[in-house]
């Protein structure tokens, strides 16, 4: 008999699901939040029952019952952990309700557990959450002690199409030196060093090339500026940073569908603002080339604005030189998932087991 998987991947508007034999999909929704609904909610836990009871309520309508194996949750930022998948416990769960960084995402191991924990037998997981730290020592040191880099990325993609280059290529990806950039609502890269991604940015608040909706790197002295006379909260300030900047800030859209029909219409200020983000991508790409000492078997460029072929052409201009670029356009995060909690209940991947005391333990070594 198959392993029967549920995947829950909940994001900013929508909670997506997937049901599936091994990993087989056979369906995956997107199930939609109204932001007037949302915005009925203080934090973004208090959305869990919310969520939960939309999740169930889309199973009934198929006629699914609730009989799976295993349930698998997109994981969410609240510790640095190692690559792989991790068993959902209640202290998974308490860390990512007091994260200091809130996202949707971080709903995902505790609609996993509690569904689980309603059918006899099922296990609950998360796999590759966006903060896997495999960062080598001196890619966390700044210029201020107090202020460590720290990375939030798309690991669970990036990860994923790492593995599937790996395969299409004959080799296994920890065999392989891989630049991997994931074009989307924000934008990751990673130096993925024979199956560790020793170097990677804070794609979600300020580390890295501007994205349709978040800021990237600011001049610092123009950011003190702003902490002090732009009158914004703290709040605030984070608002704009992670979800205000970008494309949104320069040309009031995030739509880069939208923007290429105005440079078609010859809108100049909207070709250079995407000159810039080309630059920008470009840049950050080259620079993992030296964290790898040019040693680069192929860089990949994913994520949703990789359907653009005319920003893919632009970057891949400034970027060839390096390394053949392989691009894997959208992102298949229902069926990483899947593949990362199949092969837990197969047992050819290890379970780990969460706890904040190891996690603790592990940064301090660092």
């Amino acid at each position: 008999m198959p392993y029967k998987i549920l995947a829950i991947n909940p994001g900013s508007t929508s909670t997506k699901i997937s049901v599936a034999n091994d990993c087989e999909l056979l369906f995956v929704e997107d199930v939609k939040h109204s932001r007037s609904e949302l915005e009925q909610f203080h934090t973004i836990f208090d959305q869990y029952e919310y969520r939960k009871q939309h999740i169930l309520q889309e199973l009934k309508q198929r006629n699914i019952p609730l009989d799976f194996n295993a349930t698998v949750g997109r994981g969410g930022l609240s510790k640095a952990v190692e690559s792989g998948v991790y068993r959902v416990n209640p202290q998974m769960i308490e860390d990512q309700r007091t994260a200091e960084h809130q996202h949707p995402c971080d709903l995902g191991c505790k609609l996993a557990y509690e569904i689980a924990e309603m059918i006899p037998g099922c296990q609950s997981f998360i796999a590759d959450p966006g903060v896997v730290d495999e960062m080598i020592p001196e890619a966390h040191i700044t210029g201020l002690p107090d202020a460590p880099r720290i990375c939030i990325w798309h690991a669970l993609n990036q990860k994923a199409v790492g593995r599937r280059y790996a395969r299409e290529h004959n080799t296994q990806y920890n065999k392989l030196n891989l630049i991997i950039a994931h074009l989307g609502g924000g934008i990751s890269f990673a130096a993925h060093q024979q199956g560790r991604a020793i170097d990677a940015n804070n794609a979600l608040s300020g580390d890295g090339p501007f994205s349709p909706e978040r800021t990237g790197t600011l001049p610092m002295s123009e950011i003190v500026r702003l902490c002090y006379h732009s009158g914004l909260t703290e709040e605030q300030m984070m608002k704009k940073i992670t979800s205000q900047g970008g494309l949104l800030a320069h040309l009031g859209t995030n739509d880069f569908r939208e923007i290429r029909k105005r440079i078609d219409a010859g809108d100049e200020h909207a070709q250079l603002v995407i000159s810039a983000l080309i630059l920008n991508v470009a840049k950050a790409i080259a620079s993992e080339g030296a964290v790898l000492y040019g040693k680069v078997d192929a860089i990949i460029l994913t994520g949703g604005m990789c359907y653009s072929e005319y920003l893919v052409k632009e970057i891949k201009k400034r970027i060839s030189y390096l390394a053949p670029v392989v691009v894997y356009p959208g992102q298949d995060e229902m069926l990483a998932l899947t593949e990362n909690a199949f092969a837990a209940l197969k047992g050819t991947q290890a379970i780990k087991e969460y706890s904040t005391i190891k996690l603790l333990l592990n940064r301090s070594l660092h």
